[in-house]
C-alpha cells in the first residue's frame, strides 16, 4: 500500500513538472491583472493584516504562489502603471512623477497590451487609466495603446470620487445617473468581457486597474455601514477630498470606508474565480494581483491603524519600502504549485518579458525586465536575476532615489529649493533588508565600497 502510494506521488510530481514546461503546447493561457490603488503592503491578512480578513485574495495565494520581494514601478500612480504599461524601469521610462498633464506613452514602443494583441488575444481595460485622457485621439488613449475595449474614469484626476457625473467608455464619456457607485460599474463590464471571451474560447488579456482603495474613502453603503459599526469611534464626516473637476460627497468615517472597500474588492475577486471555473478556463488563465505603490494618508485614510505598511518604512511618495514593495500574488492552476512563496526581487518592468514568455514572443527592445516565469512555473535554478533595480521618483519636494543589489538598499534623497528646504542632498543611507526590512540602521559608514557601487549606478541612471 505504500509503495503504491509513492508511485502515485512520483507520477503526480512527473505530470505537474511535464504541464508546468509544456506552455505552449496547450491553448494560449489567458491573463488577468489586478492592479489595486495604494494598497499597501500590509493590508492583505495573507500579508499579515490583523483587522480585515481578504480570503478571496488569500486564496489566489494558498492556490499559487505568493511574492514576498515584488516592487511596483515608482511610489505613486502614473509612473508606476507607465513602467508596467512599457516594462521600462524608472531610468528610462518617461515620466518620474504624477503630472497633471499625464502625457501619453511612446507610440514607437511595442507595449503591454499591444504584445498580447500580437499574440492574437482580446485585450480589455476597466478603471483607473492613469496615463492620460482617455478620450483623446492620440497616443493618451488606452484604445491607441493595443486595448480593444476600455471603460473607466477620463483622466486620473477624475478619479478621485466614485460618485461621478461622467465615466467614459471606449473613448466616448457617458453620464452617470447620481448615486451611481461607479466602480460597479467597471467590473461588470471587466466580468462581461471575460465571460464573452471565455465562451468564445478566445484568449485574453484582462487588465483592471481598480482604483480601490484610493480616496475619497467611498464604498457601497451596505459594506460602509457595516464598517461603521464595527468602528463607531471613528465615526466623524470627511468633506470633499477633491473638488476639482469633480466634487466628491462626504464621507462618514472614512476608516470604515476603507475597511468595506478592501472587503469588495476581495468579494469580487472571488468572483472572478467562480466566473472561471463556470466557464472552465480557469486552468489556463493566470490571476496576477498586486498594487502599484504603498499606502497613502489622503481623504482620511489612516495606514497607522490599520498597519497598511506592515514592517516597512514609509509609504506612498517614498522609496523606503513602504513606497514602493507591493504585495504580489499569482494564481495559475495546473502551473504554479499552490502554497508556494518566493523571496525572488522583482518588479514592475519584469512583467513585460514574462507576458512575452507567456506568449512565445520576442521581449520588446525598450523593456528592462527579466521574465519571473521560471519561478512561477518552480523552476527556480533556470531564474536570471537581475544585477540590481532602481527607482527614481520625482515631485515638487524632492528627487528620491533607490537602489537594490542583493539585500543591501541604497537611498538617496536631493530636495529642491522651496521655501521649506534649502537646495541640498540628504545623506546616503544603506540597508541590508536580509535583517532590517524596517530601514532603521543605516549601514552607510560601514559599506563604503556598495556605497560607492550604487552611487554610480544613480549617477549613471540619473
Amino acid at each position: 500500500m505504500k509503495k503504491n502510494k509513492i508511485i502515485f506521488q512520483v507520477i503526480s510530481f512527473v505530470a505537474f513538472f511535464i504541464s508546468a514546461i509544456n506552455i505552449n503546447a496547450q491553448t494560449k493561457p489567458n491573463v488577468i491583472y489586478i492592479l489595486a490603488d495604494d494598497l499597501g503592503y500590509g493590508d492583505l491578512s495573507c500579508y499579515g493584516q490583523k483587522i480585515l480578513k481578504t480570503p478571496n485574495i488569500d486564496r489566489l495565494a494558498k492556490k499559487g504562489i505568493k511574492f514576498t520581494d515584488h516592487y511596483s514601478g515608482n511610489a505613486v500612480c502614473s509612473p508606476s502603471r507607465a513602467v508596467l504599461m512599457t516594462g521600462q524601469n524608472p531610468a528610462h521610462v518617461y515620466i518620474t512623477g504624477n503630472s497633471k498633464e499625464e502625457p501619453g506613452m511612446d507610440a514607437a514602443m511595442t507595449n503591454l497590451p499591444e504584445l498580447f494583441k500580437n499574440a492574437g488575444y482580446a485585450t480589455g481595460a476597466f478603471g483607473k487609466w492613469g496615463l492620460g485622457d482617455t478620450t483623446a485621439k492620440d497616443n493618451r488613449n488606452p484604445l491607441n495603446q493595443g486595448f480593444d475595449e476600455f471603460y473607466g474614469w477620463k483622466t486620473q484626476v477624475t478619479a478621485h470620487t466614485y460618485y461621478p457625473t461622467k465615466m467614459v467608455h471606449n473613448g466616448q464619456e457617458v453620464a452617470i445617473k447620481k448615486g451611481t457607485y461607479v466602480h460597479d460599474i467597471i467590473m461588470d463590464h471587466a466580468f462581461d468581457f471575460i465571460k464573452e471571451n471565455a465562451k468564445n474560447k478566445q484568449p485574453f488579456f484582462c487588465y483592471i486597474p481598480t482604483a480601490i482603495p484610493h480616496a475619497a474613502m467611498h464604498a457601497p453603503e451596505k459594506l460602509h455601514n457595516k464598517w461603521r459599526k464595527k468602528l463607531p469611534q471613528f465615526d466623524t464626516i470627511i468633506g470633499e477630498y477633491y473638488a476639482d473637476p469633480e466634487p466628491t460627497p462626504d464621507v462618514i468615517n472614512p476608516i470604515a470606508g476603507f475597511g468595506a472597500m478592501v472587503e469588495h474588492l476581495d468579494n469580487q475577486v472571488g468572483q472572478i474565480v467562480k466566473m472561471l471555473k463556470k466557464y472552465k478556463v480557469d486552468k489556463n488563465t493566470l490571476i496576477i494581483f498586486t498594487s502599484d505603490n504603498g499606502a497613502h494618508h489622503e481623504g482620511g485614510h489612516d495606514p497607522e491603524f490599520w498597519n497598511s505598511n506592515g514592517d516597512l518604512r514609509g509609504g506612498k511618495r517614498d522609496v523606503y519600502e513602504g513606497g514602493i514593495r507591493a504585495p504580489m500574488l499569482a494564481y495559475w492552476p495546473t502551473k504554479i504549485k499552490a502554497g508556494s512563496t518566493t523571496n525572488l526581487p522583482s518588479a514592475f518592468w519584469d512583467v513585460m518579458a514574462t507576458m512575452a514568455d507567456i506568449t512565445n514572443q520576442p521581449i520588446p527592445k525598450q523593456s528592462d525586465g527579466i521574465s519571473f516565469l521560471p519561478t512561477l512555473l518552480g523552476n527556480t535554478k533556470n531564474q536570471q536575476k537581475s544585477d540590481y533595480l532602481y527607482w527614481k521618483f520625482t515631485n515638487w519636494e524632492a528627487t528620491k532615489q533607490a537602489v537594490r543589489i542583493g539585500n543591501f538598499k541604497g537611498i538617496s534623497i536631493h530636495y529642491n529649493k522651496s521655501k521649506k528646504h534649502k537646495e541640498h542632498t540628504a545623506a546616503f543611507e544603506l540597508y541590508d533588508l536580509s535583517n532590517d526590512i524596517g530601514e532603521t540602521h543605516n549601514i552607510a559608514a560601514s559599506k563604503p565600497e556598495m556605497v560607492a557601487k550604487m552611487q554610480k549606478i544613480m549617477k549613471d541612471l540619473n
